[in-house]
């Protein structure tokens, strides 16, 4: 098979779609309505993600009550603002504000109390909320956030006509903006123009999912159509060491793959442990003040 090769990339066998999810709506925090698309039942299978969410509306009824004091422990949340303005505070200390293209990455640890509000009364607020989870032994590390302007996440245009932005990990020899050792998360936002076709690398260890959400992309060998506000879980099979993507009438997704931890998943709500004991304990902690 002769490879396909876009700029440095080259993928001698791509991946397929083993099934589409389309996302179910639901509501958060004080109200906020959001698109769920990687839900619980899928978190063996594209282990170490644990949740991805959308919210895009330009209805402040929609939006405006945002996301009052809430605890997390166990794992990190990746939030990605296309549109709007959202202020973070947590009990750590860290404040921040996220704005249009940029990135804030969380990690719980043992235990953090955030809100994430709305410094806006009108207009579009579109965005992304990712759960990664993190191995074992770092459960229960130091709390930990960072702010990350559109500004310092690496962008760079493909020979064949593709735009890549690079959130985590590493695309042709670009590197993102964020690394992580335990879980190797890549996190890329692609814009494919019409007609353009795009080979992207993934490590053949990763799983791996893509989610449309703007237009319809052609996915794998096959071309299988993923169309806006599916997610499109990705094979495992060997040998496999990337995707083949084509924009039929132009798309914007997001391509996101991580190294499997294979441990234990306990989930209570905002708290994501490896046993229920830990689970029972991460509650007294909570009630107690001690996060």
């Amino acid at each position: 098979m002769n490879p396909i090769r876009m700029q440095s990339a080259i993928v001698l066998r791509s991946r397929e779609v083993e099934r589409r999810i389309t996302g179910q709506p639901v509501s958060d925090g004080a109200g906020v309505k959001l698109l769920r698309v990687l839900t619980a039942e899928l978190q063996r299978r594209l282990d170490p993600f644990l949740m991805l969410d959308e919210f895009r509306s330009d209805n402040p009824d929609d939006y405006l009550a945002g996301f009052p004091d809430h605890p997390h422990r166990g794992f990190e949340t990746v939030t990605y603002m296309l549109a709007g303005r959202m202020r973070h505070r947590d009990s750590a200390g860290h404040e921040g504000l996220l704005t249009a293209g940029g990135v804030q990455w969380m990690t719980a640890g043992r235990g953090i109390v955030h809100s994430e509000l709305p410094e806006q009364e009108d207009g579009l607020m579109h965005g992304f909320q990712l759960w990664v989870n993190l191995p074992a032994r770092d459960k229960l590390t130091a709390p930990a956030y960072r702010d990350i302007p559109a500004e310092d996440i690496p962008i760079y245009p493909t020979a064949s006509g593709a735009t890549i932005k690079v959130i985590a990990g590493e695309s042709e020899g670009v590197i993102g903006a964020v690394r992580r050792a335990a879980t190797a998360p890549l996190y890329l936002d692609i814009e494919l123009p019409a007609g353009v076709v795009h080979a992207a690398a993934l490590p053949p260890g990763h799983n791996a999912f893509l989610y449309v959400y703007a237009g319809q992309v052609e996915v794998g060998a096959r071309g299988e159509a993923v169309t806006a506000r599916q997610l499109a879980v990705l094979t495992n099979a060997a040998g496999a060491d990337g995707v083949l993507l084509r924009g039929a009438g132009g798309a914007r997704l997001l391509l996101i793959a991580g190294q499997p931890l294979h441990e234990p998943i306990a989930q209570w709500g905002p708290f994501v442990m490896n046993q229920r004991e830990e689970i029972e304990q991460a509650l007294a902690d909570y009630r107690a003040g001690r996060f």
